[in-house]
């Protein structure tokens, strides 16, 4: 694969500005893309992260936006393909809430619907009609391994990437040949924001350890740049865990 093999692209990443949704806008910038990035309430880390991929010598815009709102969904790829046309797509953005079916109520029901699911496909939606006729274009989304295994845990949370799963899939077929669409199904990565791990999560994942954020980049990067015959795959990058 070139030392580059981005060189000449532009990607857009929703939650770019923190954690997993960072080292993927970097990744990406790092491979010779051009980035967007996408983020809703933090100005000061994107801004930050702006000025660290334009020292790597590509360019880099920010984007704010509220996926909850389908209106601003909808149109945030508009805004970006003003500005530059899109080669890539990662829907990243999500939100993770600890919540048991009996706690869930229908406002944490249409949250993780609104930015986990319906924002996912405008963007792919809008992405597929700005891609000029002449360019291949690729969409990856990010899943958890949960969302090929859901159980009771993270009820609305898991749902809602199980549904995106099949939207993976679906859109795989629909907007074929002109784009690919993969997912990455990730486990264990990044401590929870909201709290510590749990003290015997590592015991329950094959590879023994918790995975490293180049684990997850070089994923990102074979599915944006490696084969176009790859569609319609989600990728496990979870140590195994969905084998116990």
């Amino acid at each position: 694969m070139d030392g580059l093999p981005l060189r000449g692209k532009t990607v857009l990443v929703t939650g770019a500005a923190k954690r997993i949704g960072r080292a993927l806008a970097l990744a990406c910038a790092r491979a010779g893309a051009d980035v967007f990035l996408h983020y809703a309430t933090s100005a000061t880390e994107a801004r930050r992260l702006q000025e660290e991929i334009q020292s790597l010598g590509t360019r880099a815009w920010r984007l704010q936006s509220d996926l909850s709102h389908t209106d601003e969904a909808s149109r945030l790829i508009e805004r970006a393909a003003a500005i530059q046309p899109l080669d890539g797509l990662v829907n990243n953005a999500s939100i993770f809430g600890d919540i048991s079916l009996n706690e869930t109520t229908c406002a944490d029901w249409d949250r993780h619907l609104a930015v986990n699911l319906t924002a996912p496909f405008l963007l792919s939606q809008a992405f597929a009609r700005q891609l000029p006729t002449f360019r291949q274009g690729r969409i990856v989304n990010l899943l958890d391994w949960r969302a090929l295994q859901p159980g009771a845990d993270h009820f609305p949370y898991t749902l809602s990437k199980a549904a995106l799963a099949a939207l993976t899939q679906s859109l795989a077929a629909a907007l074929a040949p002109a784009v690919t669409v993969n997912g990455l199904a990730l486990g264990a990565i990044l401590p929870p924001a909201t709290g510590s791990p749990a003290p015997d999560l590592v015991r329950k994942i094959p590879a023994g350890r918790w995975g490293s954020l180049e684990e997850v980049e070089n994923a990102l990067l074979f599915l944006l740049s490696g084969p176009g015959y790859i569609t319609g795959e989600i990728l496990r990058v979870d140590g195994g865990r969905h084998l116990v």
